[in-house]
């Protein structure tokens, strides 16, 4: 919040100096985007009760769910998994190649307690969700998802989407091999976190680009690269 603005003359130029509070102007802030409303997520833990191992070992692709809520701190363990920020410099939970971090994370909320229905944009610098549109969209995503039912009874499913552009402009049409390998790495990471915390999931790959774009209300730029439902198993 602006708590006030100092008027300032040095050497003949007029210089603006913005006290805020609780804020550093560090190199590349921007102020938030008034039209999102921002919800803060609870601290991932980093201390989990199933090992990697037993995970990776119970892995599998679940389509089945029962009808009970998510908490929200599953979902901030979940999105955490997919792009949580580990380290300096913004590293983050799966590799990406020169760093570029190309992918977005979309939260298709339908059943979690204390969040509204909506979709929510992960923003992995503040761990917190950015709403993008009101409302329970898990039918007409599963719709654009060739009206497959895991889609449609996950009490919500994490959206992978892609700009290549943020990949292609260092490496060229290499860059695109480098996306998909990111999307693996991703998928996987919420694959072995959702079993950790005894929910399913299931990578779906077969939907329709634009009608998962027109749900997600998402940039034209941004791809869908793949669909994450995830629910508590039967």
């Amino acid at each position: 919040m602006i708590k006030k603005s100092l008027l300032v003359t040095v050497s003949g130029t007029v210089v603006f100096l913005i006290l805020m509070s609780g804020i550093t102007m560090a190199h590349g802030f921007k102020p938030e985007a008034e039209s999102g409303k921002t919800i803060k997520l609870p601290e991932p833990r980093l201390d989990g009760e199933m090992s990697v191992e037993s995970a990776l070992q119970k892995r599998r692709s679940i389509r089945e769910y029962r009808d009970d809520p998510l908490t929200l701190k599953e979902v901030s363990q979940l999105l955490w998994s997919a792009q949580g920020i580990t380290g300096p410099y913004g590293m983050r939970t799966a590799p990406s190649a020169g760093a570029l971090y190309p992918l977005k994370i979309y939260l298709v909320a339908g059943n979690v307690k204390e969040l509204p229905g909506g979709i929510y944009r992960y923003r992995p610098e503040k761990h917190e969700l950015e709403k993008v549109v009101e409302g329970d969209l898990r039918r007409k995503l599963a719709a654009a998802a060739l009206g497959q039912e895991c889609v449609r009874d996950g009490a919500v499913s994490i959206v992978i989407a892609a700009l290549y552009e943020r990949t292609t402009i260092k490496y060229g049409q290499r860059g695109i091999k480098y996306v998909h390998m990111e999307v693996g790495n991703v998928s996987q990471n919420i694959y072995l976190q959702a079993v950790s915390l005894n929910l399913g999931t299931v990578f779906v790959g077969a939907y329709d680009d634009d009608g998962v774009k027109r749900v997600l209300n998402i940039p034209a730029d941004e791809q869908p690269m793949g669909i994450m439902p995830i629910g508590r198993v039967r």
